[in-house]
Formats: C-alpha cells, structure tokens, sequence
C-alpha cells in the first residue's frame, strides 16, 4: 500500500479556486499535491513522473478530461485517475470509468467523500501495481525453473551421449572430436558466436540417436545387411526427436538431423541436396567423415590422416560440399586434431 506521504496528487482544472481548495484540503490529509490549469500543463508535469493520482475536471479549454485520460492510460498506465463532473455531465464521468478512470466526483464538492475516492482510489492503484508485480515474480519463478530444467534434462541428455560411446572403445571421444574439429571450421568460415555456439551444441549431442540403435548393430565387425542399414539411417530422426522437447533451437535441430545427408542428395533421411542442407550440417559432415575414418572400427582399422584426406577429396561434390573439404585442407593445421601433428608412422596403413 502506498503511504500517504510517499504519493503524489495532481489536480488539474481551469477553476484557481477549486485548484487551491483541493490542494490545500489534500495537503492537509499528508498528502504532496501539485496543480495544472489545463490537459497540456497537465501532460508537462506527468513526463517529469512521480504522479500516483490525478484529479482532472471534464470541461476545460483545449483538451478535455476525458481526453487527458486516454493519455494518461496510454503513457502512464500506473497513474490513478478521478474525474471531477458538474452533476450534469455525470453519465460523461461514468462512461471515463469504462475507459480507466478509478472514480468520479461532482461539484459542489463534499471534500469528505473527495478523500474517501482518493483513498480508494490509491489503494485500488497499490492493489493493481502489487498484483502485477506478483505475477511477474511468478512468471519469472517459472521461467527461471523452465530453464533450470532445460539446462538439467540437457546435461542429462549430452552425459547419456558420453556414457554411450564410452560403451564402445571404437567410439569413445567422437562427438567431442567432431565437435572442436566443426568449430574450427566455423570460426575459420567466419561464422557468428551465436552460430557457433549452435555447432558446438549439436555436435555434442549429433549421434544420439544411436541409442535408437541394437548395440549389436552398431558394433557388428562385418559389413551391415540393408535391413541393418534401415536401422543405422533412423539414427539421426531419433536424435532430432529426442533433443526436441529440450532444444527449441531449429538450428541445432537440423543440424543433428542432416548430418548425413549428402551434398549430391542421396543421403539420409531426407535425401536433400546442395545449399538445402544446413551449413552446420555440411561442416559436421566433413568433421564426422574424418574423425570416423582415422578411428579404428569393429570392421576395419583405422585410416592415416593423409588417406583419410584423400577420401575426402575423392568425395569432394558428391558427398561433401567441395568448399567444406577445401576449407578443412587448408586450414588442417589450425584443427585441434590436426593430420600433420599427427603420428607419423600412421601416414602407413
């Protein structure tokens, strides 16, 4: 509730003597009170602020009061508004209450009544102005705790893509690869922090979707039947499904999707092609290839950086976008799994 003493009251009416009879009466009860002779005099001390309440005669030379109050309700929605009325333009006074006003009052005035609107009036504005706070305090509650719990379901989520290929020895650290080798290109590409920073999510997260996948499938030493396949192409709808309760970036979304698509169209799932696939995606496509070949696998071992290079560009066009591979050979050095740092003696299959 707001002390007497804390608020501030404006009336406003072309009468100097109802101006002075009301501020000195208002004044006597502890309240601040300021006058205003018209609408616009009025309108120069509200932009100054700290007006709680006005009281404003209807009839008055240019603006009317009730031309004053869709001002006040448009610009300064927390200040309380009172008509002051002749008897006669009552029915104008009641349709301003319709319109925001708190009360009205007629003259002659009973100054007792006067205070009673004015304390009403005050206490209606302290009730409104705390309510609200209320709800943004409970809107901010939730939000916080929405978050809190999108931040846990999502370290939850990357500690399950961890503990999944920390399964498999043959996997184990690809995402985070992946996902510093797709950075670097994107830095070097000039990408924003915010596209970044969606990279670096979706790497993490890309291949979840394997867990969708019969780890008998995933870790079978021979080559895989069509119907296994089958299994291993679903890998990235069901990351997209997994992530989409928690991640309500598109960007991330799509790049876990698209992942394996192909610059040439053919790849999976959606068989798109060319500048239709995620700039991400294609970035993580030539990050992925390269990481899973010089990794050993159940079915082969694993490739030198160079040959791995040469496969890249064997596929450049067709499975990966051409300036993605030209972009990872001449800044190979710059990667933070960096083919000329690597050993030596792997340049030997």
């Amino acid at each position: 509730m707001a002390d007497k003493k804390d608020a501030r009251i404006m009336v406003v009416d072309d009468e100097a003597t109802i101006r002075e009879v009301l501020q000195r009466t208002l004044e006597g009860e502890g309240y601040a009170c300021l006058t205003a002779f018209d609408a616009e005099d009025a309108i120069s001390h509200l932009k100054k602020g700290g007006i709680d309440l006005v009281l404003t005669d209807i009839m008055m030379p240019g603006k009317t009061g009730v031309e004053l109050l869709g001002d006040i309700r448009a610009d300064y929605p927390d200040t309380a508004v009172i008509m002051l009325t002749a008897v006669a333009d009552a029915q104008t006074a009641i349709n301003a209450m319709k319109q925001g006003a708190s009360d009205y009052v007629t003259k002659p005035f009973n100054l007792v009544e006067v205070m009673m609107s004015v304390d009403r009036a005050l206490e209606k504005r302290s009730l409104l102005i705390a309510n609200r706070e209320y709800r943004n305090l409970l809107e901010q509650k939730v939000e916080e705790q929405t978050e809190q719990i999108r931040i846990t379901f999502l370290g939850a989520v990357k500690s399950l893509a961890e503990a999944l290929e920390a399964k498999d020895p043959y996997t184990n650290g690809h995402s985070k690869r992946v996902t510093e080798i797709t950075v670097t290109l994107a830095v070097e590409l000039g990408l924003s922090r915010q596209q970044q920073d969606q990279i670096r999510l979706a790497g993490l997260v890309h291949d979840i979707g394997k867990i969708g996948v019969p780890e008998e499938i995933l870790h079978k030493p021979g080559k895989l039947s069509e119907v296994e396949f089958e299994f291993i192409k679903e890998h990235p709808t069901i990351g997209e499904k997994i992530l989409k309760p928690i991640i309500s970036d598109r960007q991330v979304l799509a790049i876990v999707r698209c992942h394996h698509e192909r610059f040439a169209g053919g790849g999976y799932p959606e068989g798109i092609s060319g500048e239709d696939i995620p700039l991400g995606a294609r970035l993580m496509a030539v990050a992925d290839a390269y990481d899973a070949m010089t990794s050993s696998r159940p079915y082969r071992n694993a490739l030198s950086p160079k040959k791995a290079i040469s496969q890249l560009l064997a596929s450049r066009g067709s499975q990966f976008d051409p300036e993605v591979v030209d972009l990872f050979i001449a800044c190979e050095e710059k990667m933070p799994f960096c083919p000329l740092s690597a050993n030596p003696a792997g340049d030997a299959e």
